[in-house]
């Protein structure tokens, strides 16, 4: 393994690993600012914030890089919203909610279902891709490993505060994946995912604030003067922040498939860290032992490329460059 490669290597466990961590540290961040489970508005509000905070690290980080403000163009601003709608305001005013409701653990793992939705998607609504055998499997492979998660000994139990949510959040996922790369083609993503952490963090803290304020024991922040609760929210920013623009180089600069096996780690690292951070290490057994690899073999199927010369391959290639 040559320089390079480690390099790949290493920034890409390190991606994995942040958002992997996020499920624990989320958790945490509710136990250190006092936010209930069934508060839901305290928590897209601190969702918001976290967001808002995020967007800036983006743009500020990219500003850097390329040693200029980045602003977005004026006819990028619908385009910018839209894809805020579902890659913020939708996905994580799910996720957030349903983590409240379900274990860290178990959120990591239904949490895997991104990667098969924005396939789905991908091929079956925005039809960018063709949605091949190898594919199928994968996603098959990939939801076995959902609904083993949720099997107990009286059946398949599904929380749809929990799981049910998150498994929404999902699907925005996809929704955002494909418009991302919709719109790659004519602008900076990098400006796009910045400018659409600002606006949503933005509209998830007012319309939240606004509705906490209006209710009778009003916007109550009983936290932020330790510096524990106020680290944990900085890092969750830093997650979104970091992560995403070390994700995007790597992109930039290297196969896209290359990168995006790497992503089957984030599962096992969410599990890893719930475990350790959260106390959950008694609730792991042989299930989620079984429905991560189910969901790694899935991951690593749908990302397989095939080799040059390969005559399934190229087909598949020439269908798409067709459409």
């Amino acid at each position: 393994m040559n320089k390079k490669n480690i390099l790949v290597f290493l920034g890409a466990m390190l991606c994995c690993f942040l958002w992997g961590s996020a499920f624990a540290a989320i958790k945490v961040g509710y136990q250190l600012w006092n936010i209930p489970a069934a508060d839901s508005w305290m928590q897209i509000f601190f969702a918001g914030i976290r967001f808002f905070l995020a967007g800036l690290l983006v743009i500020i980080f990219a500003s850097l890089i390329n040693r200029r403000l980045l602003l977005p163009r004026v006819d990028e601003y619908g385009k910018i919203m839209l894809l805020s709608l579902f890659q913020t305001i939708g996905q994580y005013i799910c996720f957030y909610l349903g983590l409240a409701h379900t274990t860290g653990v178990n959120s990591a793992v239904v949490n895997s279902l991104t990667t098969f939705a924005a396939i789905l998607i991908a091929s079956l609504l925005f039809r960018m891709e063709k949605l091949t055998p190898r594919k199928i499997i994968g996603c098959i492979l990939g939801f076995t490993g959902v609904i083993l998660i949720n099997v107990t000994a009286g059946g398949i139990s599904i929380n749809l505060l929990g799981d049910g949510l998150i498994m929404l959040s999902c699907v925005c996922y996809g929704v955002s994946s494909s418009l991302i790369k919709r719109y790659s083609k004519e602008h900076d993503t990098v400006v796009f995912s910045g400018y659409q952490f600002l606006f949503g963090g933005f509209m998830m803290t007012l319309v939240s604030g606004v509705r906490c304020i209006l209710r009778p024991e009003g916007l109550k922040i009983s936290a932020g003067k330790d510096a524990g609760s106020i680290l944990i929210l900085l890092y969750l920013a830093l997650v979104s922040s970091v992560a995403y623009t070390l994700w995007g180089i790597l992109l930039r600069n290297n196969d896209v498939s290359r990168i995006s096996i790497y992503g089957f780690m984030t599962p096992i690292f969410g599990v890893l860290t719930s475990a350790v951070f959260l106390s959950e290490a008694s609730r792991l057994g042989w299930k989620h032992l079984a429905a991560l690899i189910l969901v790694a073999a899935g991951i690593v199927v749908v990302n397989v490329v095939p080799q040059e010369g390969d005559g399934a391959g190229k087909a598949e290639v020439d269908n798409i460059e067709k459409e």
